[in-house]
């Protein structure tokens, strides 16, 4: 089941799809003169248009813009620069090459204001140019209608991943064109070595400007410097600061060194200061590096205690063998306290000896501490002096560097100014053009073919969409939701010419009423009205119906050769048929069988003559029974209204099989919408491409409120060969015309019609 509704599915799109592509191409088929004539229309309007306009020529030159020279940077930065080069300035030079200042010399040079493309009027005396390059007016017209002219002719391209411009300029004057190019290129390379020259010359007034000033802060720095070096008596400072760094230095040992011996004179001022005989002897020896006195007196006392220790042992060895008491005993004695008394004196003379030395050392290094001190203070103070000073010295010195480094950039810039260095340099020069750039005869031909093609087709699509008519039965049953009954094609001309031959004509609408269906029995036609008998037959249940009123939308829709046609066919199938002219308006049906003035049915309504009085068998077949419309009433509506029609048709309903009712247009009069209630089937009858959507719509809606039996619809006048009905000859084949013969006329039909008339 899925499978079969995918199958469907996909059949239906594709059904779909190739209807689209179908119709597209049915529009195209259709309106193939309105494509070909707006092709013809733009295409020979280009074409003449290109061969009557101006041959315009482009002139061509290329110019290089190189990096500026490295050496000539190196002499403008002073160092070694960086091989960078902006891309943008390509772009900036394009602009200036389309710049007013460049136009505007190119035209006073060339004096292209006496030209006529250029609103010039011939040559005219060369004051005529009231222009200056140096000063633009913004207010002249004159020089806006110029560089409008001038510039509107320019082109400056950049070639891709190059250096190179390419200046283009256009000019009916091909030698002009190319006269422009060059003196625009010279003037552009000129104007840019010119305006380096005028930087170059500009840098250098700056320059000498500033060495002015740099000069008088270069004196006045160093007359600060010598005016300060005079007050603090600073020589030279750096060496200076050597000296008396390196005697704070030595002071510092110094100080040491006389610390250390105070403290050791000191031990041995204290030890001695003790008292002690043999510690006095020691100390005595140990500073005899200071002195002979000290030697002497640290022999002395060694003597005297050397003494001493003799003295005690011969004491001691006299009491040991003469007693204490014994004489010499005291006298030893006595020399010991003579030699105590020398050792006490000596002892005191020693540390005498001592205490000046300590003193001596304490003095010196209290005398190196204040040295120090006031060194201390000196080398502060120098560095005090020595920061302003190197203050001072550094801004003359930088002033001074400025001074030297600008006086250097003036020397350089005179030797650049002297230099013609250029970047930009002339690639091709402009040469006449051989051949004009436009009119492009081949592109202008290409271009007319397409945009008239695409012209042509929407605007035969355009014509379509806004065609409001029915043309197709598919149409017509789209839009009034009744079923088609068929539809009938154009007549032919050889039907023409023997309708003409037998007087069926309507004189009053010149609508012409063919007798197809007898005349021509085999033709397309009267198979269309065969077929239409049939469908009518059909539509209703039951029995065929009998009164079959035929009406259109609007007039000349062809619904009078339809009821006759109509009528015939019934009739040719061997029932009573009666043809009623109910156009009692614009009668034509007697007309058309060539039947003179008469009684009708206006006379049978209004009781001037009975039913079979006014009723005429046919000239062309012997059960065809005409009612003619009869004398035209003052009242025709209201007589197709009254009770005595309806009477009418139930009296003629029992005489005949089918009676055919010709009715005037529904939207034009209320005759057929009166009468539509008493039919059995109603047939409303359009004409292709000329009944219209909103009639057709309207139509029905007025037959559907009076609940009129409305059968269907017909196509009358189907053009057979338009593209809208391709798909018939489709349906009957290659050879499905051989069915139809639309030469041979039936010879007793043309004699009886002919008789009859």
């Amino acid at each position: 089941m899925q499978l079969g509704r995918q199958l469907a599915l996909m059949q239906s799109a594709t059904t779909a799809q190739d209807s689209i592509l179908r119709d597209y191409f049915r529009v195209l088929i259709k309106r193939v003169w309105v494509v070909l004539g707006t092709l013809l229309i733009i295409f020979g309007a280009t074409l003449i248009a290109t061969l009557r306009s101006t041959p315009i020529y482009d002139a061509k030159g290329s110019i290089a813009i190189n990096k500026p020279d490295p050496m000539l940077s190196n002499l403008r930065d002073g160092n070694n620069s960086v091989d960078y080069y902006d891309p943008t300035d390509l772009d900036t030079e394009v602009r200036i090459l389309q710049s007013d200042l460049l136009a505007l010399q190119v035209i006073k040079e060339l004096n292209l204001d006496r030209l006529p493309e250029f609103g010039g009027h011939g040559m005219r005396p060369s004051s005529s140019l009231e222009l200056t390059t140096d000063a633009i007016q913004p207010d002249s017209a004159r020089a806006t209608e110029l560089l409008g002219a001038f510039k509107g002719n320019l082109r400056v391209l950049l070639v891709p991943n190059t250096r190179i411009l390419e200046i283009h300029f256009r000019s009916p004057n091909k030698e002009l064109a190319a006269r422009v190019v060059n003196t625009l290129a010279n003037t552009y390379i000129e104007q840019n070595f010119k305006t380096r020259f005028e930087s170059t010359m500009q840098a250098s007034d700056w320059l000498s400007r500033q060495l002015v000033d740099l000069q008088m802060k270069v004196e006045t720095s160093q007359q600060k410097l010598v005016r300060y070096q005079k007050e603090h008596n600073i020589l030279g400072i750096d060496e200076k600061q050597n000296i008396t760094t390196q005697k704070l230095d030595e002071l510092n040992k110094e100080l040491t060194a006389a610390e250390s011996d105070r403290m050791e004179k000191e031990s041995l001022y204290r030890l001695a200061e003790a008292g002690d005989a043999e510690s006095a002897a020691s100390v005595a020896g140990a500073a005899t590096g200071s002195g002979k006195s000290s030697a002497a007196s640290s022999g002395l006392l060694d003597k005297l205690e050397a003494q001493k220790a003799d003295l005690k042992v011969q004491a001691a060895q006299l009491g040991t063998q003469f007693g204490p008491a014994y004489p010499k005993i005291a006298q030893i004695n006595n020399q010991i306290t003579e030699i105590d008394t020398q050792v006490q004196l000596e002892m005191k003379k020693v540390t005498a000896r001592l205490r000046g030395d300590y003193m001596a050392s304490l003095h010196r290094e209290n005398m190196l501490r204040a040295a120090l001190e006031d060194q201390k203070q000196q080398d502060n103070k120098l560095n005090e002096s020595a920061i302003e000073y190197s203050l001072l010295k550094r801004d003359f010195e930088t002033n001074r560097t400025l001074y030297e480094g600008l006086l250097q950039k003036l020397k350089e810039a005179g030797v650049t100014a002297g230099l013609r260095s250029n970047n930009i340099r002339e690639v091709d020069i402009a040469r006449t053009p051989g051949a004009p750039a436009e009119p492009n005869i081949a592109r202008n031909l290409v271009f007319a073919f397409a945009l008239g093609l695409s012209s042509g087709i929407g605007l035969a699509f355009l014509l379509e969409g806004l065609d409001n008519t029915v043309r197709t039965p598919e149409q017509a049953q789209a839009i009034s939701g009744l079923p088609s009954l068929g539809m009938i094609p154009l007549g032919s001309k050889i039907g023409a010419e023997a309708g003409a031959k037998q007087g069926l004509v309507v004189a009053s609408s010149k609508e012409p009423v063919e007798l197809i269906t007898q005349a021509r029995p085999q033709s397309q036609m009267a198979e269309s009205y065969r077929a239409l008998r049939t469908s009518l037959l059909l539509t209703s249940l039951g029995a065929p119906p009998k009164i079959i009123l035929i009406t259109s939308a609007l007039p000349r829709e062809g619904k009078t050769t339809t009821s006759v046609n109509t009528a015939i066919v019934l009739a040719q199938k061997g029932t009573r048929v009666l043809l009623i002219d109910a156009d009692l308006r614009r009668p034509s049906i007697h007309k058309a069988l060539g039947m003179g003035p008469r009684v009708g049915l206006s006379n049978v309504l209004t009781g001037g003559a009975t039913s079979q009085q006014a009723t005429v068998r046919s000239p062309i077949l012997p059960n065809l029974f005409i009612l003619p419309a009869g004398t035209p009433p003052p009242n025709p509506a209201e007589l197709m209204a009254s009770q005595q029609m309806f009477d009418l048709l139930a009296e003629l309903r029992e005489q005949y099989d089918h009676i055919v009712i010709d009715t005037p247009p529904t939207l034009s009069v209320t005759d057929a919408v009166v009468l539509s209630t008493r039919s059995d089937a109603v047939v409303l009858v359009i004409r292709s491409s000329q009944t219209t959507k909103p009639a057709l719509r309207r139509t029905r809606d007025i037959l559907t409120q009076v609940n009129a039996r409305v059968a269907g619809v017909l196509l009358n006048a189907v053009n057979l060969n338009s593209p809208d009905y391709s798909y018939y000859y489709e349906y009957q084949g290659k050879h499905g015309q051989r069915y139809y013969d639309e030469s041979q006329t039936d010879e007793n039909s043309i004699a009886a019609a002919s008789g009859g008339a």
